[in-house]
């Protein structure tokens, strides 16, 4: 075993609204459906060796060999659907999970912009958000904020589509959560929410995120917890000063659930630099885990940059792991 290069390789799977999607509030959101997720874990369950993230961490470190065909679960943004859905599908099948919580969700009650976005996209048509994003832009041009016009900006990023997303939706989400000026983006959102979402933030906020009761329960349980930022920004974006403030932020408000001296870092949105990376093993991270879309392989990786799947990308979404 310790010689197979299979031994080496590491499936890391990547999940975010998992739930009803058909009786839930707002079934255009982009989630895996519940029967989905079920069926899913008992496909990864059948054909790969489901791991811990301590396991993982051994690994790292050259103190334990992985199985072949090793899989990891990450569930990021620390949704309630984790705790009331995903959990209990994996201790059915005894296995764990790793889930990536933003402070702010569960000690001020209060939206993530990442997820303004997630639901005024699965609230209106992308041409429809388009043409309101653009008139709230043009009102706010050249008042309060400075900022280059429409057709340079859609130039720049509205030219591409992604993986899961049409160049519409993807200029719509770059716009919003990276940009336009922060305080402009946090107000843009809300004005569009408002408009298509129609219930208050702070009502949604209490329904869709974690209480630290449920964070407790699921650390209780067996489930690993780690680190994703307090406020969700794009960590390698931001100042030195505000992307260190933002750890220590999140450190201090996770610090119950995380070992201090082994900690695990998933990058919000997987926007990460040098500085963030130098930070965070000054600070007792141990690993980090990116959005690069293939199949980490753990003697060739940076532990501080490790790609990960989508759960779209296994059955019965797709094979498209195979590939990768």
């Amino acid at each position: 075993m310790k010689n197979s290069p299979e031994a080496k390789k590491l499936h890391v799977v990547m999940y975010h609204y998992i739930r009803d999607l058909a009786h839930s509030r707002y079934p255009g959101i982009k989630g895996l459906d519940l029967p989905l997720f079920r069926e899913q874990i008992g496909f990864l369950k059948q054909m790969f060796r489901i791991v811990t993230m301590e396991e993982v961490i051994l690994a790292a470190r050259g103190k334990y060999d992985l199985p072949e065909d090793a899989l990891i679960l990450t569930f990021d943004d620390g949704y309630i659907d984790h705790y009331t859905y995903a959990m209990p599908v994996l201790e059915e099948n005894n296995v764990q999970g790793a889930f990536f919580i933003p402070g702010k969700t569960f000690t001020e009650h209060r939206l993530l912009d990442v997820n303004k976005i997630h639901y005024i996209l699965a609230s209106a048509a992308p041409q429809k958000l388009l043409s309101a994003l653009f008139e709230r832009m043009d009102y706010y041009r050249g008042n309060e904020f400075d900022f280059p016009d429409n057709k340079e900006l859609w130039a720049q990023y509205g030219v591409r589509a992604g993986r899961f997303d049409t160049a519409d939706v993807l200029f719509i989400k770059y716009i919003l959560q990276m940009v336009l000026p922060e305080k402009l983006r946090n107000r843009i959102s809300s004005d569009l929410f408002k408009m298509y979402v129609g219930v208050p933030e702070e009502l949604l906020a209490y329904e869709l995120y974690m209480t630290e009761e449920q964070i407790r329960a699921m650390k209780r349980h067996g489930m690993h917890i780690g680190i994703h930022g307090y406020d969700h920004y794009w960590l390698g974006n931001l100042p030195e000063a505000k992307m260190e403030a933002d750890i220590d932020q999140e450190l201090a408000v996770m610090d119950e659930w995380i070992d201090r001296n082994a900690w695990v870092m998933n990058y919000p949105y997987g926007n990460y630099n040098d500085q963030v990376i130098a930070y965070i093993k000054n600070r007792g991270c141990c690993l980090g885990f990116t959005t690069e879309v293939r199949t980490a392989v753990l003697d060739r990786d940076d532990p501080f940059k490790l790609p990960r799947l989508d759960c779209n990308d296994f059955p019965p979404k797709s094979t498209n792991y195979k590939g990768m």
